[in-house]
């Protein structure tokens, strides 16, 4: 069986700070409100992507691997990761302030959870004005520091306050306190997690009408109390080149500003990509030709060597 790339059905996810850009960016339909998050690509039990369309059609993301293994993720991932596909990568419309969180390391995340921890990268795609990320601490702080200023409900007066910018690029290494404020349509890419510890959530009410929990004493726990003055990094201008953004221990994610026709060599590992703006057409070297729309994702299979893009976009790729 000769493998192209795949597309996945999104998974979309009403919450109570959600908004309704992300359906319009897709261009899709759905009768949901208050969608914050599209899971575009997401092997966490009970949202998996499910595969749209080509002879593989209805299978899981996890079933997709079975199937394929190392020809679609690439030998050094299967042999990491098994059946385990590495990365969650979203579409976030932060209508209001998400909470104030942080997220376990690989060490804490496998001794509380069993799992393992998150890293992340944020992409600004679209942003209101007078809209802000919240990212590191402002001024180095203890642990003690941290239990008087969560008791007195003041965290955010040393949590880091950066002003949106399109295309701002945010990297946010497990420890690292964090917050998307309103306004903000985000890309996300990280590590495959789930696990979220909330600080501080306004004294916002859930659906049942109860104070949202807090993870405060396991937070304490996962923080990295030093000042992170590396968050904010660059998006480079690169025409027709990758821009690296981020590049760590578990994926590197790079901006393509597409204007034409341009050849991508791929690295032997599976390469995500998501348009976030404009259009492409995609070319295998076998032929197959895969269209990718603003708001889309696809998932390019390990055992390709070479993609033509063609169009006008700009393109975020991931890949280990």
């Amino acid at each position: 069986m000769i493998l192209k790339p795949y597309k996945f059905r999104p998974v979309l996810k009403t919450v109570i700070w959600g908004g309704e850009r992300i359906v319009a960016f897709k261009g899709i339909a759905t009768d949901l409100r208050q969608v914050g998050e599209s899971w575009e690509l997401s092997g966490i039990a009970g949202m998996e992507s499910v595969v749209d369309g080509g002879e593989d059609d209805g299978l899981t993301l996890t079933q997709l691997i079975d199937r394929h293994d190392a020809a679609l993720l690439g030998e050094k991932c299967y042999e990491r990761y098994g059946n385990r596909f590495p990365l969650l990568v979203k579409l976030i419309d932060a209508h209001r302030d998400l909470s104030v969180q942080v997220h376990p390391d690989d060490a804490l995340a496998q001794r509380l959870h069993g799992c393992n921890g998150k890293t992340e990268m944020w992409y600004v795609i679209d942003h209101a004005p007078d809209s802000q990320i919240m990212a590191g601490f402002e001024r180095p702080i203890t642990a003690e520091d941290y239990d008087r200023l969560v008791a007195d409900g003041n965290i955010m007066d040393v949590v880091a306050h950066h002003a949106s910018h399109n295309g701002q690029v945010y990297f946010l290494p497990a420890g690292c306190i964090h917050a998307i404020g309103a306004g903000n349509l985000i890309a996300e890419i990280q590590q495959s997690c789930d696990v979220t510890y909330r600080v501080h959530d306004y004294n916002r009410l859930d659906k049942d009408g109860k104070p949202r929990q807090l993870h405060t004493a396991q937070a304490r726990e996962a923080l990295n109390y030093s000042t992170y003055d590396e968050c904010l990094k660059q998006s480079g201008a690169r025409i027709n080149e990758g821009n690296v953004l981020v590049s760590c221990d578990y994926f590197v994610v790079e901006r393509y500003a597409i204007a034409g026709t341009t050849q991508l060599d791929l690295p032997q590992s599976f390469l995500v990509m998501m348009c976030v703006d404009g259009g492409v057409e995609v070319t295998d070297e076998n032929g197959a030709l895969t269209t990718l729309h603003r708001g889309e994702t696809i998932l390019v299979p390990a055992c390709l060597s070479r993609l033509v893009l063609h169009g006008t976009a700009i393109v975020l790729t991931a890949r280990l």
